[in-house]
């Protein structure tokens, strides 16, 4: 028996309703860890090149990682991949909670999933037995709905994975639900789950996860709590959740505003996450096994929007889509917001972004209130962004199903140069976190295999002069030791960027958290994510070994984006980013140019061993040991 991992990967066809086991060799658990690495072996292998997303010959991969599962803080992690049918490219998308680990408990490390259920089902692995259940009377319920009913006829500690209504009604940005308030949220992997009639994954395990070198672990568990305290970045996390972030961003001119032409907002201090400690926060939540505590759990009992705490609370990212994108500065509101998100299984980012983007498009005339039914879509109308979103989740008129297909699609529908106002990228709607000021990051949006995203590389604050060597000496570690001017995209700005991108990306792979493992500022750094997973599994990993794991998953992702006709025509950023920022703040004025961002593009491509058009080159794959993907 291996240590850390099960060594079964479940198969599921749901044309045919057989179910399979598959029992990998040690290498290939070695080779790929888990996670997108994991999924995008069987993704490339089975899904035939120009398949429709939401048809029955798209694979949906569901993979754990080697230690998932373990005793230990931010192992914990899901993902899910398939062709995204947002994007027509890979999807991608991470969750945490309790599901990932009881999978691992279940028996399994993995799900593949192909075609296409002639009924609703869902898949139940209860202590590695598995089939697939009626699910008729799980169809058109609430995600918490859902999980009363499932803890009551399978068992009250199952673990649920599920999509929504939002998928349900075609909302394109569905995402996939765990606990009613986790999600593999981007990327649409709801709606690709609900063209399958697959309604949720039920996985209720007992078996204890085997790891080679407790004392090791137990030893690096127990420094957790207390190095904690120490760490400001992890500090201000545990105690306000990723809403800490909103005041400083706000400061520093990076909070996005009005559908992203400012980077402040008057309004931001009633959203922080600050207020929402003094205010409306029941409790703090976490992951299996993990100290830091990051989730938000509100309630609101009086008032206009009554929010109830089983749908967890609102993160950073949806308090800027739907505050400040918005023009809201309502805490009661947005919290609701989110809850209509966990609500329908509906991603927030795009949710939000998306009602921000039809408000400048009512603000600026290209629709009025023939188009949104009647709603006042002003900057500020928090009751009006309400309305809204309920018309997107549940695909009400005209105007709620143009909102469900995300504001790129949307633009085609309402023309007018509406165009002008997308902060899209390969169809993903910007997360809050500014390209103009974070200059990397306007290269990591640009070239991200599934579209803009702010979990796939460090930000630029941590590579900037005046940084502190508490976060320097820990990027020494991957070869980063040359601080850059403030806002500057240098060449050593790119490899900043790549770098911890390709360590983002192992992360991903291995399935442990970003707030918790990572190249600069979380709880344990590079040294500590090869300690504790050479405890668990009993390898003897090094750094680069990981990060050439992370180096493969971006490779896949590419090869396979190549193979269904994204290239270096997909790596744009909008229109709107080379604009300057309106307001008075820091970075009023600032702009992108098309010359640095075209130039660190190149410069990417060539640290990344991809063509001239943004695919990885035979050699490449070669030397990372995925000839089979050429």
């Amino acid at each position: 028996m291996p240590n850390g991992y099960n060594g079964k990967i479940l198969h599921v066809d749901l044309t045919k309703g057989t179910l399979e086991v598959e029992e990998p060799k040690e290498s290939f658990y070695r080779k790929y860890l888990g996670g997108s690495a994991m999924g995008m072996y069987y993704i490339l292998r089975d899904t035939p090149k120009g398949a429709d997303p939401i048809g029955p010959d798209n694979v949906l991969t569901l993979m754990a990682g080697v230690t998932t599962g373990a005793a230990i803080s931010g192992q914990s992690r899901l993902n899910a991949n398939a062709k995204s049918p947002i994007s027509g490219g890979i999807g991608d998308s991470q969750s945490g909670g309790f599901f990932p680990a009881e999978l691992k408990f279940a028996g399994f490390d993995g799900i593949v999933i192909k075609g296409k259920s002639s009924k609703p089902v869902y898949l139940a692995i209860i202590d590695g037995n598995y089939e697939l259940r009626d699910a008729a009377h799980l169809m058109g319920k609430l995600t918490g709905e859902v999980d009363d009913i499932i803890h009551k006829d399978v068992d009250p500690k199952a673990e649920i994975l599920q999509h929504g209504i939002g998928a349900e009604n075609g909302v394109l940005f569905s995402s996939l639900a765990s606990m009613s308030n986790r999600h593999n949220g981007r990327t649409g992997m709801g709606l690709v789950m609900a063209s399958k009639n697959l309604k949720a994954v039920v996985v209720r395990g007992r078996k204890k996860v085997e790891v080679a070198d407790p004392k090791t672990l137990i030893a690096l568990n127990r420094t957790g709590p207390k190095i904690l305290p120490e760490n400001g970045d992890m500090d201000g996390l545990a105690k306000f959740g990723t809403a800490v972030v909103v005041l400083f961003n706000n400061t520093i001119g990076t909070l996005p505003t009005r559908n992203y032409n400012e980077g402040q907002f008057e309004g931001c201090e009633p959203i922080s996450g600050e207020k929402m400690a003094e205010t409306i926060l029941k409790e703090r939540d976490t992951c299996y096994a993990c100290v830091v505590k990051c989730k938000r759990v509100v309630e609101i009992k009086e008032g206009a929007y009554k929010v109830d705490p089983r749908y967890g609370g609102p993160e950073y990212e949806t308090l800027g889509t739907f505050g400040s994108y918005c023009g809201v500065d309502d805490l009661a509101a947005v919290s609701l917001a989110n809850q209509v998100c966990n609500e329908y299984a509906v991603d927030s980012i795009a949710a939000g972004a998306t009602i921000a983007f039809a408000m400048e498009c009512f603000e600026k005339g290209v629709i009025t209130t023939e188009q949104t039914a009647g709603l006042d879509l002003k900057f500020g109308n928090a009751d009006a962004m309400i309305k809204a979103l309920y018309m997107m989740v549940k695909g009400e008129g005209e105007f709620g199903k143009t909102l469900g297909m995300g504001s790129e699609r949307a633009a085609k529908v309402w023309g007018k140069g509406s165009d002008e106002f997308l902060i899209t990228v390969k169809g993903a709607e910007a997360p809050a976190h500014m390209p103009q000021a974070k200059r990397s990051l306007s290269l990591i949006y640009a070239v991200n295999p599934f579209g803009a995203d702010h979990q796939s590389s460090e930000h630029d604050p941590y590579y900037e002069e005046g940084v502190g060597d508490f976060n320097l000496d820990r990027l020494k570690q991957i070869g980063l030791g040359s601080p850059q001017p403030a806002y500057s995209l240098t060449n050593e700005k790119v490899r900043f960027a790549y770098e911890t991108e390709v360590f983002y990306s192992m992360l991903d792979s291995a399935e442990i958290c970003q707030f918790v493992y990572g190249p600069a500022w979380t709880l344990y750094d590079g040294k500590d994510t090869v300690t504790m997973m050479n405890s668990v599994t009993g390898w003897d990993l090094t750094l680069e070994e990981l990060m050439t794991v992370g180096r493969r998953r971006l490779s896949l992702f590419r090869a396979f984006n190549a193979r269904e006709g994204l290239g270096r025509k997909d790596d744009r950023l909008p229109k709107k980013f080379y604009k300057a920022l309106a307001g008075t703040g820091p970075t009023a004025g600032f702009a992108l140019t098309h010359e640095e961002v075209d130039s660190a593009i190149d410069e990417y491509y060539k640290l990344a061993g991809l063509n001239a058009d943004g695919a990885p080159t035979p050699e490449t794959l070669e030397k990372l040991d995925l000839a089979w993907a050429i």
